[in-house]
């Protein structure tokens, strides 16, 4: 099998980094696009793109030149960055909502938008959104994290919708907490045995990245289970 071209945006962070190393052990050519200056663990063979500014449509519109130039294309676009807050609505600012919704909507719009023309010019273009399972009913502290995410899943409905008569499919994954060392440090109390194993989220972005899922689009998919890696 040919190896493709993969771009994981947030491809720095804890999940981001997870998911690269499968791509990359599937024998696919990865890119890694960031907002942080420099990944903190190498990925050997991996395009690191780092101090990206992903709500600036210049700046991915040049990350997505280098990315294709490099490896002749790109099929897949896994959309991992953004950010999170939990604030009240009568304690908090309106500014949260304003943060949230450019770091979960604007960041996945801007490079998606970007990197259309040449997903779509794959025979197999695959975009995964990462959505999350509590944009589907939003408990106290979370409105502004909820309705950003919400935004995500309206956007995965939308551009799947618009590209069902060709060959490249949207779809995006909807955890519950994720097992991150900053979700442990900012949580040291909580029961983490429920949490989900990025690892898992990994399977779900590769099965949805293949030739397998070709026939599903437009699917908000909850990954919820707790389980070892």
């Amino acid at each position: 099998m040919t190896a493709r071209s993969i771009i994981i945006t947030g491809g720095f962070g804890a999940l981001g980094q997870v998911v690269a190393r499968a791509f990359t052990a599937a024998g696919d050519k990865v890119a890694r696009i960031d907002f942080a200056p420099a990944p903190t663990q190498a990925l050997e063979g991996a395009l690191d793109l780092g101090g990206v500014d992903l709500t600036d449509v210049d700046a991915c519109t040049r990350a997505i030149t280098a990315v294709r130039d490099a490896h002749d294309g790109i099929d897949v676009l896994v959309n991992i960055a953004g950010g999170f807050t939990w604030e009240t609505v009568q304690d908090g600012s309106v500014e949260s909502w304003q943060r949230m919704f450019s770091m979960n909507v604007m960041t996945a719009i801007t490079i998606t938008k970007a990197a259309l023309p040449a997903i779509t010019a794959s025979p197999s273009g695959r975009i995964v959104n990462i959505g999350a399972g509590a944009a589907i009913q939003a408990a106290t502290g979370m409105g502004a994290y909820a309705a950003s995410k919400a935004g995500v899943h309206r956007l995965t409905e939308s551009l799947a919708a618009e590209l069902g008569g060709g060959g490249t499919t949207v779809n995006a994954i909807l955890p519950s907490i994720i097992d991150t060392p900053t979700n442990r440090a900012d949580m040291p109390d909580a029961d983490t045995s429920q949490w989900v194993q990025p690892q898992a989220i990994a399977d779900v972005v590769l099965f949805l990245a293949s030739d397998a899922a070709r026939s599903i689009t437009g699917a908000l998919i909850p990954v919820t289970r707790g389980t070892p890696d």
